[in-house]
């Protein structure tokens, strides 16, 4: 399957989702068995974008999903793999700011403050250096995704719309060879389910 193969079919499942909360579009996603969403890899740079973009349309956000999507798409075929380990700032991070500079349409030139997404970066990967690595493209996920939640909450009078959230529990520890177990904040022990 292309990658453009893959990014359509995340694109249909964003679009037949109706959660407010980005954490089970990511989920739906990545345990799609018809997308085969890797355990890790640099296709979780559109997939964390995605999961907030649609819950930020789904929950009243004004942007046009599919053209948003496809932006995404575009700008995460620049973001190379190991992000974490190599170039010290995280994939997910980088995919929902670049999500939240989509949906405010702000550039390097922007009149309009592009702040907001470096505040964002900078809670979010707070987040991230304090549960550390090694790598796990899911629980990064879920961390920036988790960050993105209470941003857009902490600033409803800027957003305009208010995202869902639960406690989250990984499902994929089992097929992390890298898992990080008790020391990850979503470890839920080996009796884990699909």
């Amino acid at each position: 399957m292309t990658d453009k193969e893959i990014q359509q079919k995340i694109l249909n499942i964003c679009k037949e989702s109706t959660e407010k909360n980005p954490i089970l579009i990511f989920n739906r996603i990545v345990k799609n068995e018809d997308v085969l969403i890797p355990i890790h890899g640099p296709i979780h740079h559109v997939v964390d974008g995605a999961a907030f973009l649609t819950a930020f349309f789904n929950a009243g956000g004004k942007i046009n999903l599919e053209e948003s999507f496809w932006e995404l798409c575009n700008r995460a075929e620049k973001m190379p793999g190991g992000m974490c380990g190599h170039w010290g700032v995280c994939g997910a991070v980088t995919s929902v700011a670049a999500s939240l500079s989509i949906i405010e349409k702000t550039g390097p030139l922007s009149e309009f403050d592009w702040g907001n997404h470096i505040l964002y970066s900078s809670k979010a990967l707070e987040k991230l250096g304090k549960v550390g690595g090694p790598r796990c493209c899911k629980r990064n996920g879920y961390l920036a995704l988790e960050a993105a939640i209470d941003f857009v909450n902490e600033n409803i009078n800027h957003f305009g719309i208010v995202l869902e959230k639960d406690k989250i529990e990984c499902s994929f520890s089992s097929k992390n060879q890298q898992c990080k177990k008790e020391n990850c904040p979503f470890y839920r022990g080996q009796n884990e389910s699909k």
